[in-house]
């Protein structure tokens, strides 16, 4: 049995597959005229992108955003300029590619934080533009003719992406941590997942595992009678989730929202046909990713609305732009910067360029007056008091509800001084947990310190909801930890009031939430707090939650 970071509840049973050999550029490639080869690498970088882009339209959610991201860096000028680097030194086009991945990744590793996570990224956009100039078939996940279990070191976005949860029924890797791209892609789809996984190279292809996405466990030839009784769990834990059908609340009637994290019109079309009471989470910069130009007020509203509008009179929590680090806009004009996790990102963008913010809050009002929907506005990147009050003062001079993402330390130690300027709040707690810790979320053998049931990441929670009961103020959840459905208990018995995850996480956070007391959410709560780590946290609040 293999141990790791449990990050998508569920059980998977089925012979492993592994990701096939990734092309390698050739070992003597004629290096040819610098100008054809770099005009070779943009024609493959170009079409890569295409592709990229075509499958993030025909996505949503994460998915979507991390493919388009994804295709964002296939067309880097930075990496072009690289390969034109290594092409006038003689390269050829598939070694250029190949040198000036290298250089770049190197850059990214060193700057650390977010800009770290991407590394994986680059390798598969320079395996994609390889095979591209090499005439090879396009590298990915294999397709299994039985349902089978997908092991790797780490997964590319695109591969993850584009998974097919009836053929690949878990998912485990040696890499990544809770909130990495793998774990929030497989949450969207609904695929068992557990990172983190130490020596899983060990397990090879066609070896029969058993995955446990709540547990956190791999098991190699796992014993028949046991996998039955996981499967069986498994089931009756699906069947409650599929008959629930909301509204949130515990078994003795406390009320907890349930709402949904969306990025366009079309992901929230799709989350409406689940059993939610709203959206607590609009992240808008995701649908600007792909655009060089600022998009008017008039098309942002274009944008909004249809968000509102699949809403009907349910809620709807639109945060500003959270551009910056691995969400660069090019129209933002974002310096470089040497560890943009810690740079100019989210509010300090529009500290920076109050115009840009107001077009937007302008766009996000004229969608609201234009469908009447019930709508707050947030901004991510909050520090001070001073940034608080400042733009709340912007949202409700157009008449709406103004709150801020909690997600550093400064604003859960000034928490009760915050609500004085805000009507919400809403925890974010995959960045809140990376700058708790000083770890980066990616980094494998950080993943203990950015497990969403560390200590005293619940501590900050229990902090902002204590000040929000005392100012009698909603305060949320609508990072990862939200679409865990334990953990989502144990969010409820440290005071929490509404919990917004992936469209997929809603109906076993709802079911399981249904099945206990809030007393029992509460003594979960105290004994997560009390344990010393995360994993002892997790198994103390499970024995409340049984």
């Amino acid at each position: 049995m293999y141990s790791g970071t449990a990050v998508v509840p569920g059980i998977g049973v089925g012979p492993v597959v592994r990701p096939a050999p990734r092309p390698t550029a050739p070992e003597h490639e004629e290096a040819g005229d610098p100008s054809v080869t770099t005009v070779a690498f943009g024609t493959a970088a170009a079409e890569v992108a295409r592709r990229l882009r075509a499958r993030s339209k025909a996505a949503s959610g994460a998915a979507s955003e991390v493919l388009s991201a994804t295709a964002t860096l296939a067309e880097d000028r930075g990496l072009a300029t690289f390969v034109t680097k290594h092409a006038t030194q003689g390269a050829g086009p598939a070694t250029a590619t190949t040198a000036a991945i290298e250089e770049l990744a190197a850059m990214f590793t060193a700057a650390g934080g977010l800009m770290a996570e991407r590394v994986t990224d680059l390798y598969d956009v320079r395996d994609r533009i390889v095979a591209e100039l090499l005439e090879l078939p396009e590298p990915g996940i294999p397709v299994p003719d039985e349902p089978s279990v997908l092991l790797a070191d780490d997964l590319a976005p695109a591969d993850t992406a584009g998974l097919d949860p009836a053929r690949i029924v878990a998912i485990a890797t040696e890499l990544g941590g809770s909130t990495s791209h793998t774990a929030i892609i497989a949450r969207q789809l609904g695929i068992p997942c557990v990172v983190a996984v130490t020596d899983l190279h060990d397990v090879t292809a066609g070896d029969r595992v058993a995955v446990d996405g709540s547990r956190g466990t791999v098991t190699v030839d796992p014993d028949e009678a046991q996998v039955a009784a996981l499967v069986e769990e498994d089931r009756r834990t699906r069947e409650a989730a599929a008959g629930w059908t909301g509204p949130g609340r515990t078994a003795d009637g406390h009320e907890v929202q349930i709402l949904a994290n969306v990025q366009d019109g079309a992901g929230a079309r799709v989350a409406a046909e689940q059993p939610i009471e709203g959206v607590g989470l609009f992240r808008t910069e995701l649908s600007f990713l792909d655009r060089s130009t600022e998009p008017t007020v008039d098309e942002q509203a274009d944008i909004y609305a249809a968000v509102f509008e699949a809403m009907g009179d349910k809620k709807v929590i639109v945060r500003t732009l959270d551009a910056g680090s691995d969400k660069p806009l090019a129209f933002a004009n974002q310096p470089d910067e040497p560890n943009p996790a810690l740079g100019v990102r989210g509010l300090r963008i529009g500290l920076a360029d109050p115009a840009m913010l107001d077009r937007q809050l302008d766009g996000i009002a004229a969608a609201q007056a234009r469908t009447g929907a019930d709508v707050r506005v947030m901004a991510p990147m909050v520090t001070t008091e001073a940034e608080a009050q400042w733009f709340a003062e912007r949202v409700r001079a157009r008449g709406l509800l103004a709150g801020i993402m909690i997600e550093t330390p400064s604003t859960v130690l000034l928490a009760d001084r915050m609500f004085r300027h805000l009507d919400f709040v809403s925890i974010g707690t995959n960045d809140l947990s990376q700058y708790t810790f000083a770890a980066d979320r990616m980094a494998p053998t950080l993943s203990d310190l950015t497990d969403p049931w560390q200590p005293a990441l619940l501590a900050s929670i229990k902090l902002v909801a204590d000040a929000g009961r005392r100012a009698g103020k909603p305060v949320g959840v609508c990072g990862e930890a939200a679409a865990h459905p334990l953990l989502a208990c144990v969010l409820t018995g440290l005071g929490v009031t509404s919990l917004s995850c992936a469209a997929t996480a809603v109906r076993p956070v709802g079911a399981k939430l249904a099945q206990v007391t809030l007393a029992q959410c509460e003594a979960a709560a105290e004994a997560a707090l009390a344990a010393p780590d995360h994993a002892r946290a997790a198994q103390a609040a499970a024995e409340h939650l049984a």
